[in-house]
C-alpha cells in the first residue's frame, strides 16, 4: 500500500499537466504506468479547457469498454495511484471506472477516495469484479462520507451479505440518492433489509435493485417494498427488473402506490405479470397522477390487459409520460387500443411497443400518429415504412432505457448517467 501522505511533485490544484502528473506518480512508487490512464486525462484536459474560467464540474471516465481508444483495463493498483492524482482536484467531482478490472483490493482505493477527496459526488464502478468483502469496505466508508450522491455497484456480485452491509449504511448515510445495485446477486435478506431502511431514509432518491437471486415464490421481498412505498416519501424511481414478481405482487404495489405520492418511474420489466394484475394497475393509473414513467417490458398483460391500461390513458391519467409494453404478446386488438388512447391523451409522449404481434391495422394507427406529430421518432421503438402499398414497422434503438436518472427534461441525455435507465422530469438540484 502506498503513502497516504504522498503528494505528486508536478500537480497543482489545476488540470494542468496531469497526465505528467500521473507518470511523476507511477515512477515514484515504481509502478509501470497504463497508457490508457494519460489517454483519459488528456480528454479531461480538454474538457477543462473548453471551460477555462468557469466552476463547471468535471467528471472523469475511464470506463472499461470505451472502444473509441485503445483500452487497458484498470487494475487495483491503476486506481491506487489514480486516487493520488485527482486527490488535490478540486473541480473533479465525478469518477467513471466501470467494466475495469477492480477487484475487492481495489476497493480500498476507493475507501481512500470516498474519505480524502470530499468534492466528489458521482462514483461508477459497475461490472468490475467487487465482491462481498470489497463491498463492505465501500459501504462502510459511506458511513462518514456526506458528498457522495450517486453510487453504481452494478454488476459486481456483493451478494446478499454485501446488501446487507449497504442496507445498514442507509441507516447512517444521509447523503446518498441514487444507490444502483443491480445484478448483484443480492438475496431475500438484504432486499428486504434494503426496503426497511428506506422507510425511514429521507435521502434516497432512486434505487435500482434489478436481478436478485431469490429461492421462494411467495413474493415476500415484493411485499416488503410494497409496505415501504407506503410509507416513503422521497424515493422518485424504483428498479425492480427480474424480481419473479407475478399477479400477486403487482396487486400489493398498485395498492401501496395508490397512497404513495412521490414515486415517479416504476420498473417492474422481465416479471410473470399477466392480464389479471392489469386491472389492479388501470385503476391505479385512473387516480394515481404522480406516475411518469412506467416500464412493463417482458411480461405478459396481452390484449385483455392492454384494454384496462388503453382506457384509464384514453380518460383519466394525465401524469404518465412514458410507457413501455415491448415482448407482452399483445396483437393488433390490444396495440390500436394504446393508438387510440393517444388521440385523447395529451401527455402520454413516448411508448414502446416492439415485440408485439402487428397487424396492417396497428402499423397504420401508429404511422398515422408519427406523420400527424403526435408522436416524435425519438420517443417510439418502430419507424413505419411502406412497401407495395402496406405499412410496416421497422424496429429502431430508442428503447424506454436509453436513459438514467433526473436529466432537465424528459428523454434529455446526462453525460455522467446516459446509456443506462430514464430520466425525469426535475434536476437533482431541484429534488
Amino acid at each position: 500500500m502506498a503513502s497516504s501522505s504522498y503528494v505528486p511533485r508536478s500537480v497543482s490544484s489545476t488540470l494542468a499537466a496531469l497526465s505528467l502528473s500521473y507518470l511523476d506518480t507511477c515512477r515514484y512508487f515504481n509502478r509501470k504506468p497504463n497508457p490508457f490512464i494519460p489517454q483519459s486525462l488528456q480528454l479531461l484536459q480538454a474538457e477543462h479547457r473548453k471551460h477555462t474560467g468557469s466552476s463547471k464540474e468535471i467528471t472523469l471516465k475511464i470506463a472499461g469498454n470505451n472502444h473509441l481508444i485503445p483500452v487497458q483495463r484498470l487494475s487495483d493498483e491503476d486506481l491506487e495511484i489514480l486516487t493520488y492524482v485527482l486527490r488535490p482536484l478540486k473541480n473533479v467531482t465525478g469518477l467513471d471506472v466501470r467494466y475495469n478490472l477492480i477487484t475487492d483490493k481495489g476497493a480500498l482505493a476507493v475507501q481512500r477516495l470516498l474519505q480524502e477527496m470530499q468534492n466528489i459526488t458521482y462514483l461508477n464502478l459497475m461490472f468490475n469484479d467487487i465482491k462481498t468483502e470489497g463491498g463492505e469496505v465501500i459501504a462502510k466508508a459511506l458511513h462518514r462520507n456526506q458528498t457522495l450522491k450517486h453510487l453504481r455497484m452494478t454488476g459486481n456480485k456483493i451478494e446478499n451479505k454485501g446488501g446487507m452491509f449497504f442496507a445498514a449504511m442507509l441507516q447512517i448515510n444521509s447523503s446518498l440518492e441514487k444507490l444502483d445495485l443491480g445484478d448483484c446477486d443480492l438475496g431475500i435478506q438484504s432486499l428486504i433489509a434494503l426496503a426497511t431502511v428506506l422507510i425511514k431514509n429521507y435521502s434516497i432518491k432512486g434505487i435500482n435493485l434489478n436481478r436478485p437471486l431469490l429461492n421462494s415464490e411467495q413474493e415476500e421481498s415484493t411485499i416488503h417494498i410494497s409496505h415501504m412505498l407506503k410509507t416513503n416519501s422521497t424515493l422518485i424511481e424504483l428498479h425492480m427488473c427480474k424480481h419473479d414478481i407475478k399477479n400477486f405482487g403487482m396487486q400489493r404495489l398498485c395498492e401501496a402506490l395508490s397512497v404513495n405520492t412521490c414515486l415517479r418511474y416504476l420498473d417492474v420489466s422481465c416479471n410473470r405479470i399477466t392480464c389479471d394484475a392489469m386491472k389492479y394497475l388501470g385503476e391505479l393509473l385512473k387516480s394515481n397522477n404522480v406516475l411518469e414513467v412506467i416500464d412493463l417490458s417482458s411480461n405478459r398483460i396481452e390484449d385483455e390487459g392492454s384494454m384496462y391500461l388503453a382506457e384509464a390513458l384514453a380518460f383519466y391519467n394525465t401524469s404518465l409520460k412514458a410507457l413501455s409494453i415491448v415482448s407482452n404478446n399483445i396483437t393488433g386488438r390490444g396495440l390500436t387500443a394504446f393508438s387510440n388512447s393517444m388521440k385523447t391523451n395529451t401527455t402520454l409522449s413516448n411508448i414502446y411497443i416492439w415485440g408485439n404481434k402487428f397487424d396492417n391495422e396497428t402499423c397504420v394507427a401508429f404511422a398515422n400518429l408519427i406523420t400527424s406529430g403526435r408522436l416524435k421518432l425519438d420517443n417510439i421503438d418502430v419507424e413505419p415504412y411502406v412497401v407495395d402499398n402496406c405499412v410496416y414497422l421497422a424496429e429502431l434503438s430508442h428503447g424506454i432505457k436509453k436513459h438514467y436518472y433526473w436529466t432537465p427534461s424528459y428523454g434529455e441525455i446526462d453525460g455522467a448517467t446516459a446509456n443506462a435507465g430514464l430520466a425525469l422530469v426535475p434536476t437533482a438540484k431541484n429534488l
